[in-house]
């Protein structure tokens, strides 16, 4: 059996549903261990396992990571995706666990992924912000800003059980967008991972993590009847937080549009009273009222 682990808030277990429901389409058995850090767990799912916060009560660094992110929900999400992983590991729940963000949504298969984990410790994907320095400096920068891989998805095995702690530890230290410190909550501490651990690796399928932040490195091209990256790889699956919706809508990153729309489909058989603001609680207005054509377009088959 495969094992994945999140960690999300009641409010938003509905992504999480839709998240397991996209595991289980590509027909592999697994298990979603979620940890829920507030409220209880409404609806359900069969391959899902749910956890709390007392859970992890005898788990390194739960503590002073739960005390001191306590009254910043995002924050203690993100420092404790290394402590839950690490956790799951120890108990002995499998030999590997690939944590996700609940916002990911898979199309085709991923075993591979967990074969990578029976020969590397620690798995990353790369953002693939843009690489050239004269085309846009923005996105060329995000690489030292925001850092070279994306924490929306983490795989490690229990060769990984001290950079886990590791990262635990960072996250303990702070977890905080300052660029004057080189710092982006969580994530810019993978930067150093490859460094660290000899055996991590950096899965090259570009089809992983597919996302608003990476459409000219990975472009996106028809190649007989099916969404090809680089005319290589199959979409394995999208990270559909705010940039890739408002990409995908905007006409910036049409040829997922499709994509989108299974996504949203999925996600109202858990939510029924899926409202736009629920996707575009940080969009600008323009953002919004483009989603409203788009539903519009949607609703006769366009």
């Amino acid at each position: 059996m495969n094992h994945f682990c999140t960690i999300t808030t009641a409010s938003h277990l509905y992504k999480t549903y839709a998240l397991a429901e996209s595991l289980k389409n590509q027909g592999a058995n697994f298990l979603l261990h979620v940890l829920l850090v507030d409220g209880e767990p409404t609806g359900s799912f069969e391959n899902c396992r749910f956890w709390t916060l007392p859970d992890l009560k005898d788990a390194t660094s739960a503590t002073a990571i739960i005390y001191k992110y306590k009254n910043f929900s995002d924050k203690l999400r993100w420092s404790l995706k290394p402590v839950f992983i690490n956790y799951l590991l120890e108990q002995n729940i499998s030999d590997s666990i690939i944590y996700l963000d609940n916002d990911l949504f898979f199309y085709s298969d991923y075993q591979f992924l967990f074969d990578l984990l029976a020969e590397y410790s620690f798995l990353l994907t790369p953002h693939h912000y843009k690489s050239d320095p004269k085309s846009d400096q923005n996105w060329f920068e995000a690489n030292f800003r925001v850092g070279l891989f994306n924490a929306g998805f983490i795989g490690a095995s229990k060769a990984a059980l001290k950079t886990l702690q590791w990262w635990a530890n960072c996250c303990e230290y702070r977890c905080e967008k300052n660029t004057f410190r080189g710092l982006f909550d969580d994530q810019k501490y993978l930067d150093l991972v490859p460094v660290i651990d000899e055996k991590a690796h950096i899965v090259r399928h570009e089809g992983c993590n597919v996302a608003g932040w990476n459409t000219e490195a990975c472009k996106r091209e028809i190649s007989d009847y099916r969404v090809m990256i680089n005319g290589k790889y199959p979409i394995v699956f999208i990270h559909f937080n705010d940039t890739t919706i408002r990409e995908i809508i905007g006409g910036k990153d049409k040829i997922l549009f499709n994509y989108f729309r299974e996504y949203v489909d999925v996600l109202k058989k858990y939510k029924e009273d899926l409202h736009e603001k629920d996707l575009f609680f940080h969009q600008p207005l323009l953002d919004k009222l483009k989603y409203h054509v788009w539903k519009i377009l949607t609703e006769y088959g366009i």
